[in-house]
């Protein structure tokens, strides 16, 4: 009986069970911790790029010609007709959300769209014999007509003859659509603006 009481063969062989068991728990815990990182880090790069091609492609083109009118002597309203671009979502194109900046030679204006501009719907949902719903939204098929005001511009600023500028709009989503554009060497009553 004492022989076998000093016997630690059998504990050895149990310890290493013991340990053995302990290193595939913890290896298998580390490869799930592992894993999850990697499915996390694979989505998130899924996110980027997904959102990096709807940043890099406008969401609205320019439908048709880019119209003005004038007064004689400059510049007095630019027309521009925008429709969302293939494959792209609706955009919101309401006056708080969406931005149309001009740049000239001689003038900057942040926001032309907010409080000098009027909004036509030359096709939208009731044209398509669609039921309204009465919102800012440009959706498929859908064309928008934005007339901006710059006869208040001060002497100096106005937009002459020959003169380029800039429009930019910036939707809420999606890259910046820039419109340039040159005005005819003699400013008639409507041009347009090639």
């Amino acid at each position: 009986m004492k022989r076998f009481i000093n016997d630690t063969k059998g504990f050895t062989g149990l310890e290493a069970a013991i340990v053995l068991t302990a290193f595939v728990v913890v290896a298998a815990v580390f490869s799930y911790v592992v894993l999850g990182a990697g499915f996390f880090t694979t989505d998130t790069a899924k996110q980027v790029v997904h959102t990096g091609m709807e940043q890099a492609t406008s969401s609205a083109s320019v439908v048709g010609d880019v119209m003005a009118a004038g007064n004689g002597t400059n510049v007095t309203n630019i027309t521009v007709t925008l429709q969302l671009t293939a494959g792209n979502n609706p955009v919101d194109m309401a006056k708080n959300r969406t931005i149309i900046s001009y740049t000239a030679i001689d003038r900057h204006v942040d926001d032309l769209y907010g409080t000098n501009s009027t909004v036509t719907w030359v096709i939208n949902e009731t044209h398509l014999g669609i039921s309204s719903t009465g919102d800012d939204m440009l959706e498929v098929n859908e064309k928008l007509q934005i007339e901006l005001d710059i006869s208040w511009f001060a002497a100096g600023e106005e937009l002459n003859a020959n003169e380029e500028f800039t429009l930019e709009v910036r939707t809420p989503q999606g890259a910046v659509l820039p419109i340039t554009r040159v005005v005819p060497p003699s400013v008639e009553t409507i041009m347009n603006l090639h």
